[in-house]
């Protein structure tokens, strides 16, 4: 199998790279994250307009530049590389990832996004209930022409810089038992909804989001109602391959970083770098690394394969770097010594965001069980229809 990229994907990655050599150093990121806005809009617009990559990963038809999740990869592990703070995976991966499987009325807004006009924020998980389909709280119901959504969304990431949350709620099924899940557009300061916004450990923005009897125009149901759960899923899988992506970015510095430091520190008149232990840890490091290479190219090829083979790739990508991000980043602090989670120093901020990373869009044990749960649906249990059991009907262990 070829994993070398083309000529157009080589030049998105080498233009990225240096636009964020040149601009995105560490000082101007502490600033950023410091403060009112805790973000840069001006990096974000040059995204769009110098560099184009809000687009690059999006099909034609909505506006895009035709590319796909391997231009999504290359982008992530650039933005992880710098520690970028602008909400690619929310608004694009996520947000508009979600328009482009919408229709023609999707279009206006996607084409906003890829613009740099709007900014989407998903809108899915609960207090409790993480992001489990089967806890899904929030309820939506019609009132007149108009929906009226009720409901809280805990840990939304990038909503204090949305002018858009895209909301998953539940809608009332054609049986008593039943409410499936459909998806809702909401803007910024709609009557009845309530951000309370803070910081996060990585540096970056999150919301606490209240809908109560917010009420929004009949348009604002994205698709069909009751039939958001399964495109929901699906671009969550895109979205964690993603963030694999950005892991391997800031894996590598935390690597490269331990590297450079063993060489120029020095104990007992020579470089630490030339003790043995110290040598196997930072082989193992850079083992870890290229296995979530791997695993991560795996899961991007496998986002178009059908739904079971493709969840399996992510979760087995996602449990690798999960496991890398926590092997790499205390190994790198534990070699840097005392100064390894000091502010000044670029590593602690990329130990934190492997940290984050770690358990964003699902632990390693949310997604070895399931993995577990997947192998077993589609190993022997077939009814006499041969039909294999959907994965979440299986017994899953508690999270």
């Amino acid at each position: 199998m070829d994993f070398s990229f083309t000529e157009e994907q080589t030049l998105l990655r080498d233009s990225l790279a240096a636009y964020l050599r040149a601009r995105y150093n560490l000082e101007a990121r502490r600033a950023a994250t410091a403060s009112d806005t805790g973000w840069r809009p001006e990096v974000w617009s040059a995204f769009a307009t110098e560099l184009g990559i809000l687009g690059a990963s999006l099909p034609e038809e909505v506006g895009g530049l035709g590319g796909g999740p391997i231009e999504s990869m290359i982008v992530m592990e650039e933005l992880g590389r710098a520690l970028v703070l602008e909400p690619f995976v929310e608004s694009v991966v996520i947000g508009a990832g979600l328009l482009k499987h919408l229709g023609p009325a999707a279009v206006p807004l996607t084409e906003a996004v890829i613009a740099g006009e709007a900014v989407l924020a998903l809108a899915h998980s609960e207090p409790g209930g993480g992001r489990n389909p089967a806890r899904l709280q929030t309820a939506a119901r019609r009132e007149g022409s108009n929906w009226v959504l009720n409901g809280h969304k805990a840990v939304v990431a990038a909503a204090p810089w949305a002018t858009h949350l895209l909301v998953t709620a539940r809608t009332p099924g054609p049986a008593a038992d039943e409410n499936p899940v459909s998806l809702f557009l909401v803007e910024k300061g709609a009557p009845g909804l309530s951000t309370q916004d803070y910081p996060t450990v990585d540096g970056r923005r999150a919301s606490e989001v209240s809908l109560d009897e917010a009420v929004l125009p009949g348009d604002a149901l994205l698709g069909d109602e009751g039939e958001a759960g399964p495109l929901v899923d699906r671009v969550l899988d895109e979205a964690t391959a993603a963030v694999c992506a950005e892991a391997l970015g800031v894996m590598r510095r935390l690597h490269e970083d331990t590297l450079a430091y063993a060489r120029q520190r020095r104990q007992f008149d020579r470089p630490i770098a030339d003790f043995q232990v110290l040598q196997h840890k930072m082989v193992d490091m850079f083992i870890a690394l290229e296995q979530s290479v791997s695993a991560t190219y795996m899961a991007t090829l496998k986002l178009d394969a059908p739904a079971p083979e493709r969840m399996k790739a992510v979760s087995a990508a996602k449990v690798q770097v999960a496991q890398a991000c926590r092997f790499i980043g205390q190994n790198a602090v534990q070699i840097h010594g005392g100064i390894g989670m000091t502010d000044e120093l670029a590593l602690s901020h990329y130990f934190k965001r492997a940290t984050v990373i770690e358990g964003q869009f699902g632990s390693a044990d949310h997604h070895l069980d399931r993995y577990r749960r997947l192998s077993l649906a589609g190993a022997s249990r077939r009814d006499r229809t041969g039909v294999m059991p959907r994965p979440e009907l299986l017994p899953a262990r508690d999270q």
